[in-house]
């Protein structure tokens, strides 16, 4: 249990900050003193992030009386008690926070998508999609168990770009039904030779959860060019070639 709680304290010991400068009457000469201190700032650094308004007087008379094995002015169950209520507290202002964001984020993309529909040329689906014809193409269109191969750059609302195959300087190529729900429906009114905007309702993206550089309920934008379409085995071919190549 030493060792275990030791290992942990060093190992975290890296997120630690140290506002403020060292005190510079302390004296640590001896080496129970440099562990004692090193011991003790690993406590604080911790505590210090855990707990912002922790009252150090008793924290601190709390530490020595069960570090001298005394009685304490608590009993176990009114501890575990008092810990719990913090912790409740704390997860209902994060509750509150979050809930507080999150209202935030659904007027402002409401709004956007309000801005959206003003907009020429903008059209929307029975689901709430909305895109936009930039380019159209003369090939055929993609039904929803075809492999599709095009070049893309999705963004969020304020537009900031969360990924894109122009930068990466190759198209990509997937099953139409393997992807979010905006793009499976969105990628069948475009042709071959087309390039579309889309507008997708979080929703038909990544939802509450969001992923990656997506956060929670995010509506997205994506300029999508559809390159080809393809037979399920030529997809796989290529995603072998490419395999291969970076070997």
């Amino acid at each position: 249990m030493k060792k275990t709680l030791i290992a942990a304290l060093v190992l975290s010991s890296t997120t630690f900050s140290y506002a403020d400068s060292a005190d510079s009457s302390l004296t640590l000469e001896s080496k129970e003193q440099r562990l004692g201190y090193s011991v003790g700032s690993m406590f604080g650094g911790r505590m210090g992030q855990d707990f912002t308004d922790l009252d150090l007087e008793t924290f601190i008379k709390g530490f020595k009386d069960a570090y001298a094995g005394k009685e304490l002015a608590l009993t176990e169950a009114e501890i575990t008690e008092s810990i719990q209520m913090f912790q409740q507290e704390k997860l209902a202002e994060a509750q509150r926070e979050q809930e507080k964001l999150a209202a935030e984020a659904s007027a402002k993309n409401a709004e956007w998508f309000a801005e959206l529909e003003k907009m020429d040329g903008v059209m929307k689906t029975e689901s709430g999609l909305m895109y936009k014809a930039i380019t159209q193409g003369e090939g055929a269109a993609p039904v929803e168990t075809d492999v599709v191969k095009v070049n893309y750059e999705g963004s969020l609302v304020d537009g900031t770009v969360f990924d894109s195959s122009y930068e990466r300087g190759e198209p990509i190529s997937f099953p139409l039904n393997q992807v979010i729900p905006g793009w499976t429906e969105g990628l069948q009114l475009m042709t071959v030779g087309s390039k579309y905007e889309l507008y997708i309702p979080s929703d038909l993206a990544y939802g509450p959860g969001g992923t990656g550089p997506i956060p929670p309920n995010a509506p997205l934008k994506f300029v999508v060019e559809l390159l080809d379409i393809e037979t399920e085995e030529a997809a796989e071919t290529e995603t072998e070639t490419e395999t291969e190549t970076a070997k």
